[in-house]
């Protein structure tokens, strides 16, 4: 296991973006939805062995020890939430979102859409994030751009309070971590990817990453600078698409680096204190010489109200009859 932990590919949490609480109205109090699995799959559950079994992972991100965890049947969208279904929620119950509220949020440095009078700034330690005032998830690059034409992309500038928000709404709710892991492993037992142990079978690339020198020169070989469409590459055997790559997801759980060695067996939700939320999957920027993180037991976090270009989510639901 790597002893140094690098910065993520998603901005720390000491970048000063979407900084805010939620503005009464317009985060857990919207009304829900009734219980809805639109859009999602219906997962068996089961026993499964959760973490990395390869010793890649840093060691402050606590992906070991491996342990086995079981879970209820459970429902999770199979696919992350798109610009055009944020948009329907934004629509019907006049949510803003973190980013907006703030002002500002994280845009990757090459590909900043704003006047200079908008650029606020760079993150220390990650430079390559610059935070951007007017970006959020209908200009993600900031004001000179827009999502007109990325309708079928996930979502992003996403915070952890929105995406708990919209699930509310939708009659759906946040996976926890552990249901996350096991949608994305598609029913592979103790592989490195969500389709095996080798990254580009075949020399087809499967998930959306990085190629060339991070963070300065991107090949883009799988055809994508940032987003790619939601139902990209190919689905994992659970018929779930994008779980590496393309954006990072928000799972329900705070996070902890410890936390797996005290978890339980019946559906761990995660320790019940904690400053940040987990996210899972990895994104559009994640590179194997700097955050291997798009490996399906890879792990990291943010707090809940920070937001940036590649932090989208899906949800998952409850099964009929299970609690």
């Amino acid at each position: 296991m790597t002893g140094e932990r690098r910065s993520c590919c998603a901005p720390p949490a000491d970048v000063p973006v979407a900084t805010k609480a939620p503005a009464p109205g317009t985060g857990g109090g919207l009304a829900a939805h009734r219980h809805s699995t639109r859009g999602q799959i219906r997962l068996p559950g089961g026993d499964f062995a959760m973490g990395d079994a390869f010793g890649e992972g840093y060691t402050a991100d606590g992906e070991t020890p491996v342990h086995t965890v079981r879970l209820k049947p459970f429902h999770i969208d199979e696919t992350a939430v798109t610009n055009t279904q944020f948009a329907t929620f934004v629509k019907a119950t006049g949510h803003v979102t973190d980013a907006e509220r703030h002002g500002s949020s994280a845009v990757f440095h090459l590909v900043v859409a704003a006047p200079s009078a908008d650029v606020l700034g760079t993150a220390a330690g990650t430079p390559w994030w610059i935070n951007v005032r007017g970006a959020h998830w209908r200009r993600p690059e900031g004001a000179r751009s827009d999502v007109t034409d990325r309708q079928n992309h996930p979502v992003v500038h996403i915070s952890w309070n929105d995406a708990a928000a919209y699930a509310r709404w939708a009659g759906k709710r946040l996976p926890t971590e552990a249901e996350w892991e096991y949608a994305a492993r598609g029913g592979l037992a103790g592989r490195r990817y969500a389709w095996g142990d080798e990254l580009t079978p075949g020399g087809r690339w499967r998930c959306n990453i990085w190629q060339g020198r991070f963070p300065h020169t991107n090949t883009e070989e799988d055809g994508h600078l940032t987003t790619a469409p939601v139902k990209s590459y190919r689905p994992n055997g659970f018929g779930l698409w994008n779980t590496a790559g393309n954006v990072w997801e928000w799972c329900s759980d705070r996070f902890s680096p410890s936390y797996y060695a005290q978890s339980p067996y019946d559906d761990p939700h995660g320790p019940e204190t904690g400053a940040t939320r987990v996210m899972r999957g990895g994104s559009y920027l994640c590179h194997d010489s700097y955050c291997n993180r798009y490996r399906v037991a890879a792990r990291s976090s943010n707090t809940p109200d920070s937001s940036c270009a590649n932090l989208g989510f899906r949800c998952a639901n409850d099964a009929a009859g299970t609690v």
